[in-house]
């Protein structure tokens, strides 16, 4: 099998139903995002659309990353962590951000994959290509694609309009991990296009527990 373009589906066989073997144990298969599964807290920044142009918050993130059950599509294998991560102003209790998805490593066509739903009526699909022991990747999405996309609620998307969405993420030597991600949006009103970005460095708090065909959770 070979290695694949980015969204490349003929790197299966004709055979779309068959699945393939898969090893039960997803912490040893989660290539690049290995690294990130557990449970994780850091404090960072996010600069924002707002009605001075833009405005920057400090937040509190606790970041919870737990491994899934390997996932088949046909002959696609996917292996995963579902993800919740939430944020709040220093000090404060009221929700700045909430976030659920997956993150997901395709071995064959060596792509990673993030699933982001937040509750004020948006979802993105992105994707980029990594090796399996890369300490740094990108995901990316663009509004009208029909595979690495952006949807969004008709209110959102009149009044700001996400265009795209890139998230990279890079694993550093003392264990922790930083994430920077940019939405580029267009804010009714303005004339130049506003980029909304998100950085942060997360420190472990608490280990991974093993999916449950592996073994279950003890948590």
């Amino acid at each position: 099998m070979r290695n694949a373009q980015l969204g490349d589906a003929d790197i299966y066989s004709a055979d779309i139903y068959t699945e393939p073997d898969a090893d039960v144990h997803t912490l040893a298969n989660l290539g690049p995002l290995s690294h990130l599964a557990g449970m994780w807290k850091g404090t960072g920044n996010d600069v924002h659309p707002s009605a001075e142009v833009t405005g920057s918050d400090l937040f509190e993130e606790t970041y919870d990353l737990e491994p899934i059950d390997p996932q088949t599509n046909g002959p696609q294998l996917l292996y995963g962590l579902r993800y919740h991560t939430h944020l709040v102003k220093p000090g404060e209790i009221k929700t700045f951000h909430d976030q659920v998805g997956y993150w997901l490593w395709e071995p064959a066509a060596e792509v990673v994959m993030l699933t982001l739903a937040i509750p004020r009526g948006q979802i993105v699909l992105a994707g980029g290509r990594s090796s399996a022991d890369a300490r740094r990747f990108e995901v990316h999405a663009s509004r009208g694609s029909e595979t690495f996309g952006i949807v969004s609620n008709p209110f959102l998307d009149r009044a700001f309009r996400t265009l795209s969405y890139r998230q990279a993420v890079t694993v550093n030597d003392n264990g922790s991990w930083s994430y920077e991600e940019e939405a580029v949006m267009e804010v009714e009103g303005r004339v130049s296009p506003i980029h909304h970005t998100d950085r942060n460095t997360l420190v472990l708090v608490a280990p991974p527990d093993p999916n449950p065909l592996s073994g279950g959770w003890e948590r």
